[in-house]
């Protein structure tokens, strides 16, 4: 066994979503991102099951590891018990942990997640508030979503919720002493860790492509890996 695979190992994920794949291709047909993406769960556990380091590394450099939806349709299905979409979630952890995730275009979109979402989480308590979604950054929504995000209150009101206010209800504002308990539950599970590690390895992939870095969604980095699409993702 290799370092990487000893690592994939240690993860409860791992032990509870690789028993012993018969390469039925099961999960590869029940899978929605196999429909679309150049994906193939199958070939995912096929892959960690050689314990070959070096094919383990080339995978989690790969785009392959980031068109999982996390939906454990293969769960269900899998003959023999096996789970892909845990297996992929200890993958996705190993390639974070190791900066792997840089060498690949969706692995690169790992910090806008981290910045769009999970710092939002640490600020106010949720992962998306619609005042936190840009429409200059989404033009697909259309223009009634431009509409709504410039009369919110009014929107919010009719809706019934209680934006950024006080006491109970949706879209409420959370405490600060609730905030700070959430930023002490994300040091103590190694969450903190893992949001530093994504923002120091593209660091340094920012400067490995010569884009400024910065710390908001206006450098030149994020905007790139924001807006970046081969056009090889998807099936011919």
């Amino acid at each position: 066994m290799g370092e990487l695979y000893n690592r994939l190992a240690d993860d409860i994920r791992f032990v509870e979503s690789l028993k012993a794949c018969i390469n039925c291709g099961t999960c590869t047909a029940i899978c929605p991102a196999a429909e679309f993406y150049n994906y193939d769960p199958r070939v995912i556990a096929t892959t960690v099951q050689s314990q070959d380091d070096e094919k383990i590394r080339e995978l989690m450099s790969s785009d392959a590891i980031w068109y999982c939806g996390e939906c454990m349709s293969c769960k269900t299905r899998c003959p023999r018990g096996n789970a892909p979409g845990l297996l992929i979630m200890a993958l996705r952890s190993v390639s974070q942990d190791m900066g792997f995730f840089t060498e690949s275009e969706k692995g690169r979109q790992q910090l806008a997640v981290k910045r769009t979402i999970g710092d939002q989480i640490l600020a106010s308590g949720y992962c998306v508030r619609p005042d936190m979604v840009d429409p200059g950054m989404h033009p697909e929504q259309g223009p009634v979503w431009d509409w709504e995000h410039k009369n919110l209150i009014p929107v919010m009101n009719k809706l019934g919720a209680n934006y950024n206010g006080e006491g109970s209800g949706a879209l409420r504002k959370i405490s600060q002493d609730d905030l700070d308990e959430l930023q002490k539950i994300f040091e103590i599970t190694g969450g903190q860790e893992r949001y530093d590690k994504i923002e120091e390895f593209s660091k340094e992939k920012a400067a490995e492509m010569g884009l400024e870095f910065g710390t908001d969604t206006n450098s030149e980095y994020f905007q790139h890996i924001y807006t970046a699409n081969n056009q090889k993702h998807n099936h011919e």
